[in-house]
């Protein structure tokens, strides 16, 4: 039985090495045990585990657990090592200059070898799923990438999606909220613009497709525009295509007040909110289950998830980073591996 069907492997990202990523994903790794379900690879430099090793306190013990590969594993590989190893993949391979809590060009490429290498053993199935640790998106558009705006896109445009398409959806999983977002990092000017809104029937297809329960679409202007009365566009834009989505068998209502959608939502009345730009949703989100939630990517060919936080430059090497966001985020992948095939959304669904 391979490693893959015996215990899902979960593959782990260092996301910028100067960052908390390697100390979380580290420390997240060496909690795991052969009895908990699940098999850690490390997807990460190892002078930024080292650095963490010497900077927080990693036992001998501990570190000896790690077992470093020269390549990327199958899942027969990772079968052969003894069953409480942590595989870890180096996606760089060569020694460079590391200063933890400043992130330079060879972080910005180590966060981008990292990721790239688990697109790939997520796509080949050697991994169940993705987990990434929070990367520098100033980091990488300054040093390598102008464009790039995050994990999100990056990974649809990997998998052959269209950028900024609404063929897949960042969104949020928190105990009792469920938030997809209609853009994800765009300036606010860029993001309610009219090209942008008119994307919101696709978006309900997509969010139908992959999860289930009812679904709520947050308003633009105070009021959801208040029939015209504070803006136009929640009853020229928004309204017709939510009336359209429904009729197409979507359970959906909408454009619903954004200042109190939130709450209802938290009180059980509807399972899904689909915010129309970044803010409006992780205001909402991150107010109410900030380090608890799970950034999950809708429509992938593979699940991918994340912790909701950044990279916290400033606790970098101090010891002081927490590691229960990202136990949050690996025991709600397991959930969404175990659902595999099965909507997401409904009531019964908790985050742990």
């Amino acid at each position: 039985m391979s490693g893959l069907a015996s215990r899902p492997v979960l593959a782990l990202t260092q996301g910028d090495p100067a960052g908390i990523g390697p100390e979380v994903a580290l420390k997240a790794a060496l909690e795991a045990s052969p009895g908990d379900g699940w098999r850690p690879l490390l997807l990460a430099e190892q002078l930024a585990l080292e650095a963490v090793r010497d900077g927080v306190g990693i036992t001998a013990r501990d570190w000896s657990r790690l077992s470093f590969l020269t390549s990327a594993p199958d899942p027969d590989a990772l079968d052969a090592l003894a069953p409480e190893s942590i595989p870890v993949v180096d996606p760089v391979g060569v020694a460079r200059p590391l200063t933890v809590g400043e992130s330079g060009a060879g972080d910005a490429a180590g966060a981008i070898a990292a990721l790239d290498l688990g697109i790939q053993l997520a796509r080949d199935g050697t991994a169940a799923a993705l987990v990434t640790a929070p990367l520098s998106k100033i980091s990488i558009a300054s040093h390598l990438m102008p464009d790039f705006r995050g994990h999100t896109d990056y990974l649809a445009t990997a998998c052959g999606l269209e950028r900024y398409g609404r063929d897949y959806l960042m969104a949020f999983l928190s105990t009792d909220l469920r938030v997809a977002l209609l853009s994800t990092h765009l300036a606010l000017e860029d993001a309610i613009s009219p090209p942008l809104l008119q994307g919101v029937g696709d978006a309900l297809a997509c969010l139908h497709r992959h999860v289930e329960g009812r679904i709520a679409v947050a308003g633009l202007n105070p009021h959801a525009g208040e029939g015209g009365l504070m803006g136009d566009e929640d009853e020229e834009i928004l309204r017709p295509a939510i009336a359209a989505a429904r009729g197409a068998g979507v359970d959906v209502v909408g454009p619903e007040s954004a200042d109190s959608l939130f709450a209802r939502a938290r009180r059980g009345e509807f399972d899904w909110i689909l915010a129309l730009y970044h803010d409006q949703g992780l205001i909402a989100v991150k107010t109410a289950a900030f380090g608890t939630a799970t950034n999950w990517t809708i429509g992938l060919p593979f699940i991918r998830t994340s912790v909701d936080h950044g990279t916290a430059f400033e606790l970098a090497g101090t010891g002081r980073a927490d590691v229960e966001p990202m136990r949050r985020v690996i025991a709600t992948t397991l959930d969404l591996i175990n659902r595999r095939g099965q909507p997401w959304g409904s009531s019964s669904d908790q985050v742990r």
